[in-house]
């Protein structure tokens, strides 16, 4: 069944949300939320009618489910201030109100390919003549998000940790991403894997895609370099957005602690690269991925394998270990978002605490999970990319 409504379709055998010929990247709960409210728009739906219809029945806390509601809403370009599609009952539910119209989606559905985005690939030259892959997707504002530790853009894109995350911002922005150097599609066997070299990375791939002025998205180890090009280049750079941010690696922190998972984490590395079940990738998805699913740590096991080499992860761990940009945070001046898990163990809380307290005016938000990686089945998730999105449309 396909069901239409002011612009969008919902494709509940294809489980697919449009609006016009658009594909909108949905949150798979939050699809569900949105067909079971449709299917039975012709009563208030209740609490308790979504825990079993949604949840089957599984315990679900009031934050939840405000979450997913205000994600459904998001996704068919409603609010709670509007309420023109999903309404509040106050005290009783929630009824979708929109005009709906029912088709028989075996007789008309559109072509598998219709309406998804394609990202496109190329390549650049870095200063020192390294090729670095690029990927670029979607429309709108630009939005340029630097490499971090491990990307693969092709594993990446289809990837069930990544693919949710990338492709709902290229639905609202012009998406740019890079392999940096030593990963994935980009030269892997360079003599330069450094701060200055992933510096270099970025400079390249901004010289080569030319947009006049931009959004600067940064995750963990990528903070740094977006760090470094604000700070030099504010004419550029709207607006920057630090995702579990480090301005200084594990070596430059004054952590006896942090310099011992260093040196464990290293001497780990060589012995489980790339396997699901060795010992570690136990360890090391119980950092990244605190509180994921199996087939999120699968997915991040194939990612490394795919991204680069052991020997070469190495190099890029010993890179992160020694990033330190501290004298750069004062020299920001463009408007900085920090979003930091609270219970984040690869890079701490307090990292991103120092972030904000040193780049002039930069707010924090504090999200309540474990994760690293942001997973699409953690419960802050969405709020993780309505920060992301509302601050780069200039909220």
């Amino acid at each position: 069944m396909r069901y239409q409504f002011e612009g969008g379709t919902l494709d509940a055998v294809r489980r697919e949300l449009r609006h016009g010929e658009r594909l909108v990247a949905v949150e798979p709960q939050v699809f569900d939320l949105l067909e079971f409210l449709i299917k039975h728009r012709d009563r208030v739906v209740s609490r308790d009618d979504l825990i079993a219809g949604v949840w089957a029945g599984r315990i679900v806390s009031e934050s939840t489910l405000a979450t997913r509601i205000n994600a459904a809403r998001h996704a068919i370009g409603d609010d709670g201030t509007a309420q023109r599609l999903v309404k509040t009952i106050v005290r009783k539910g929630f009824r979708f109100v929109g005009d709906v119209r029912e088709e028989d989606g075996t007789s008309q559905a559109p072509p598998a390919h219709a309406g998804r985005l394609a990202q496109r690939i190329t390549f650049c030259r870095a200063s020192d003549g390294v090729n670095i892959a690029m990927a670029t997707v979607g429309e709108g504002p630009v939005l340029i998000k630097t490499a971090n530790w491990l990307n693969h853009l092709e594993h990446d894109w289809e990837s069930p940790i990544w693919s949710p995350f990338l492709q709902r911002l290229a639905a609202r922005f012009h998406l740019i991403r890079y392999d940096g150097r030593g990963n994935g599609l980009s030269d892997r066997d360079v003599a330069d894997i450094s701060q200055a070299g992933f510096e270099r990375d970025l400079e390249a791939v901004v010289e080569s895609a030319k947009p006049e002025r931009f959004t600067l998205l940064a995750l963990s180890q990528g903070v740094a370099a977006a760090v470094a090009f604000a700070a030099r280049h504010p004419e550029r750079v709207t607006r920057l957005i630090l995702y579990g941010a480090y301005a200084q690696g594990r070596n430059r922190r004054s952590s006896p602690a942090d310099a011992a998972a260093a040196q464990t984490v290293l001497a780990m590395m060589q012995q489980g690269w790339g396997q699901a079940d060795s010992a570690f990738m136990r360890a090391f998805s119980s950092l990244y991925l605190s509180d994921a699913s199996r087939k999120y740590i699968r997915s991040f096991a194939d990612s490394q394998r795919l991204s680069t080499s052991g020997d070469i992860a190495v190099r890029l761990r010993v890179a992160c270990d020694a990033i330190d940009v501290m004298e750069l945070l004062p020299k920001v001046k463009v408007p900085t978002l920090i979003i930091h898990a609270r219970h984040d163990h690869v890079s701490p809380y307090e990292q991103g605490r120092l972030l904000a307290a040193t780049i002039p005016g930069a707010r924090l938000v504090t999200l309540e999970s474990e994760n690293h990686v942001p997973v699409p089945d953690d419960p802050a998730w969405e709020k993780l990319l309505h920060e992301i999105e509302s601050f780069a449309a200039g909220g």
